[in-house]
């Protein structure tokens, strides 16, 4: 019984992509940010290979017997890890949540989805407050906790709807739940998806509710993504196609639109989607478990937060002897990420970065580095080729190149 567990720590990049600077990105290292934050901490990763990874090795720190509560103290070298590792290049013309997960999962979109840096035309909100029969504020790029601090009096007041975007391809919609009851927001932001399209086809309608009084509104976390519709088949529909069970944990099953999903379970943060994933590991199924971790960029990338960013990824690395525990003979578990959110840099913006692949099961070999593939589709393509497949879609595998022998 064969099955994958994917797990993208989302934004966790490892360094500037050569085209960052297309992107107003140069510079930017997710990962060695945190590691310079006293909260990073991450043995168990380690241990499996991650400072093995192309460029990570140029400036990963060794611990030279420092103890730290729950560690063991031990230099961790490169050399001799246990997992199998790569460093992987986004294909696509992009660097936000979407396209990464998309190209995850065999799909390269060449042509970027559309941004607003001026905000929405009058030609779409217009429309939309028609639809909606509420007014809009805001209507520009915006961090998302700096919107309804600034405009969540006033939504309160005249019932409008906080309405911005940012470096990414979203229209986000922000209402208070005393305000806007949850059901009406979503029905809101349904009514957006279907507005953007065409040449408003953001790859994200979100919506956002929040609580709380003036000087204290908080997030809730009934947040909701309506995502477009892939325009193609993934590897999550060639393996519901030929029987393989998909089951998706977080905001997955929002990000592929349900296409290609079998079973999904919504998560409230870090710990509850690994709880989740875990839970889906006790269970006996052929298939894929695909995980998406999202507080390091809701909480800390977006907020610049290195040393709360550094925490969780200590947090993950805590959890993730469970994980391994739990893997069968057959069973491999893959770590990944969707593109940077360098906490460190002035931007708040996701950032254009090469992303981690650490590895491990009974199938992978022990030691192994793929070095630096061109697409993240390859994931894709080595997860069909475990179960027998080929598909349609992009990318190499690199089966061959991680198991031992007699697995294939």
């Amino acid at each position: 019984m064969k099955r994958v567990f994917l797990i993208v720590l989302d934004s966790v990049g490892i360094g500037e992509m050569p085209d960052a600077k297309d992107y107003g990105d140069e510079g930017s290292n997710t990962l060695l940010s945190c590691t310079r934050s006293s909260r990073y901490f991450l043995p168990n990763m380690e241990r499996l290979g991650i400072g093995a990874i192309d460029g990570v090795r140029d400036w990963y720190p060794e611990r030279k017997g420092e103890q730290k509560e729950g560690g063991s103290g031990e230099v961790l070298k490169p050399a001799g890890y246990s997992g199998a590792v790569g460093r992987l290049a986004e294909a696509s013309k992009g660097k936000d949540t979407t396209t990464g997960h998309w190209e995850i999962a065999g799909l390269v979109s060449k042509t970027p989805m559309p941004l607003f840096p001026e905000g929405f035309p009058r030609e779409l909100l217009d429309e939309f407050e028609r639809r909606t029969g509420r007014g809009t504020l805001c209507n520009r790029p915006y961090s998302g906790t700096d919107a309804i601090r600034d405009f969540g009096e006033e939504h309160m007041k005249t019932g409008a709807l906080i309405v911005y975007t940012s470096a990414d391809s979203v229209f986000q919609v922000a209402a208070h739940e005393s305000v806007v009851p949850i059901q009406e927001l979503y029905e809101i932001c349904e009514t957006a998806r279907e507005l953007c399209t065409g040449k408003f086809a953001v790859g994200r309608v979100i919506a956002r509710p929040f609580e709380g009084e003036a000087g204290s509104f908080r997030r809730t976390e009934r947040r909701h993504d309506f995502s477009l519709v892939p325009p193609k088949d993934t590897m999550l529909d060639e393996l519901l196609a030929h029987g393989k069970e998909v089951l998706a944990v977080g905001k997955i099953n929002d990000i592929f639109a349900g296409k290609g999903i079998g079973e999904f379970m919504r998560t409230s943060g870090n710990a509850d989607g690994i709880d989740k994933t875990i839970a889906y590991m006790k269970r006996k199924f052929e298939g894929l478990c695909f995980t998406n971790l999202v507080d390091y960029d809701m909480l800390y990338g977006h907020r610049n937060d290195v040393d709360g960013y550094a925490e969780a990824l200590t947090y993950f690395d805590s959890r993730l002897p469970e994980l391994l525990a739990l893997l069968g003979e057959e069973d491999i578990l893959m770590i990944t990420a969707d593109h940077g959110c360098d906490p460190a840099t002035p931007s708040t913006d996701h950032s254009r970065e090469y992303v981690p692949l650490v590895m491990a099961g009974g199938p992978i070999k022990a030691g192994t580095n793929i070095g630096t593939k061109e697409t993240f589709a390859d994931i894709g393509a080595t997860i069909l080729d475990y179960f027998g497949l080929k598909g349609k879609i992009s990318g190499e595998s690199f089966l061959k190149e991680i198991c031992v022998s007699h697995i294939l």
